[in-house]
Parts: C-alpha cells; sequence; structure tokens
C-alpha cells in the first residue's frame, strides 16, 4: 500500500504522515526533506538557487538518506547528519525555488520513486500523488488557511528556538505557495482522485484517524477486487 499526502507549506503533512504511518505500520518518506538536503548542500558549497545545471549535478552526484528512528527520520548527506540543519530559516527560504528546477526534480523523483517501489509507505510532499507515485492506493491533498498555516510554522519554528516575526513568516509561506504553486514543472495541485482535507479547525489526531479510516477502506477494497 502507498499513501500520498500532498499540500502546501504549513498545511502539517509531516506530522500527519508520520502518525498515520505509525498506525497502519507503514514506512514513512517524507520527500521534502529530499530537497531540503540538496538545497542545504547548495547553500554550503554557494551554489546559487536559479543555478539549474549546478544544482541537478549536485542532486545527481549527491546521494541522500533517509533513516527512520525512533525520535523521528535522520536525514544524511554524504554520511553527515543535516536532520537540523535542513529545518533552518535560511533552507526554507531558498527550497522552493531550488526544487523547481526541472534537472533537480528529475534527479530526486527518480530517487523517490526507487525508494517507494520498494515495500509500503506513507510518504508527503508537493507531487508525490501527481507525478512522483500517481498509482497510490490513496491520495490526500491536505491544506489549510494561509493564516493558520503560518500561525503553525512560526510555532513550529519556535519549538526549534527560532524566533521569527508573524507577518515575515506569513510573507514566506505566502511566497512558497507562489512559486510552488506556479513553477513548470510538477506544480502543487491535487491530483483528480485525491481526497481533499482541510486542517484549518482539525489537530493532527483528527486529520490523521481521517486518513487512517481511509486508508483501511482502501485496502480492504483492494483486497476484495483482488
Amino acid at each position: 500500500m502507498i499513501v500520498a499526502i500532498d499540500g502546501p507549506a504549513g498545511a502539517g503533512k509531516s506530522t500527519v504522515a508520520r502518525a498515520v504511518a505509525r498506525r497502519l505500520g507503514l514506512a514513512y518518506l517524507d520527500t521534502g526533506a529530499m530537497y531540503r538536503a540538496i538545497t542545504w548542500l547548495a547553500l554550503e558549497r554557494s551554489i546559487a538557487p536559479s543555478d539549474g545545471a549546478a544544482l541537478a549535478n549536485l542532486a545527481r552526484a549527491t546521494p541522500v538518506e533517509i533513516e527512520p528512528t525512533d525520535d523521528g527520520d535522520r536525514v544524511s548527506v554524504d554520511g553527515r547528519d543535516v536532520t537540523a540543519e535542513i529545518r533552518a530559516p535560511r533552507v526554507a527560504a531558498e527550497v522552493s525555488e531550488v526544487s523547481a528546477h526541472p534537472g533537480v526534480r528529475a534527479e530526486v523523483v527518480a530517487a523517490q520513486r526507487a525508494l517507494l517501489a520498494s515495500g509500503e509507505w506513507v510518504s508527503d510532499g508537493r507531487d508525490v500523488g501527481t507525478v512522483v507515485c500517481p498509482h497510490a492506493d490513496l491520495k490526500v491533498f491536505l491544506t489549510a488557511s494561509l493564516e493558520e498555516r503560518a500561525q503553525r510554522r512560526r510555532a513550529d519554528l519556535a519549538a526549534r528556538g527560532i524566533e521569527m516575526d508573524e507577518q515575515r513568516v506569513l510573507e514566506d509561506v505566502r511566497r512558497r505557495d507562489h512559486l510552488d504553486s506556479t513553477r513548470p514543472t510538477s506544480p502543487l495541485r491535487a491530483a483528480p482522485d485525491a481526497v481533499v482535507i482541510d486542517s484549518s479547525s482539525l489537530d493532527a489526531d483528527a486529520v490523521a484517524d481521517a486518513i487512517v479510516r481511509l486508508a483501511e477502506e482502501a485496502r480492504t477494497g483492494a483486497g476484495r477486487s483482488a
């Protein structure tokens, strides 16, 4: 079984996807972490986020490893644990531009497809249900109001000791929405057969409960059709 959860920044995808994976006994893949890792490495090597050719070469030459642990996924690049570094504001500010390059997406999507073909997964991102795994058993598009997503993003940063002005966070989320939804390759959108869930007034547990029910129904239906 593959469960694909897509949606815009701050919708709560990662928190919900981890909970769903845990309850269903499936592996979890955070596709966004792979783009963040490439973005972090590009910043370390002073590669401009506009340099699509150099970024594609970087993605091709640098495998990103994601290892599930009891405390969450551990992300490594060239053997270095960058789990904390890829969540820094400077990475968040550039990842949408870096991930918009067709060459970068081609390399990362190929790696994601190889992983998803190896077992049963819950995966979240921007294009899992539309591009990476269009034949997923269940597709969910998780969204929330811009204001709610900005509040969640600010709270997440604060929990990691990073204080940011509310208006700055709001503008950053709005900018990422625009970049993600207007890029020419794999733009952010709901798959035609995705279940859309607005989590503006729901907590993560309630959303996870709803998706688990949908997944169990999908699994039962697949078994019946087989």
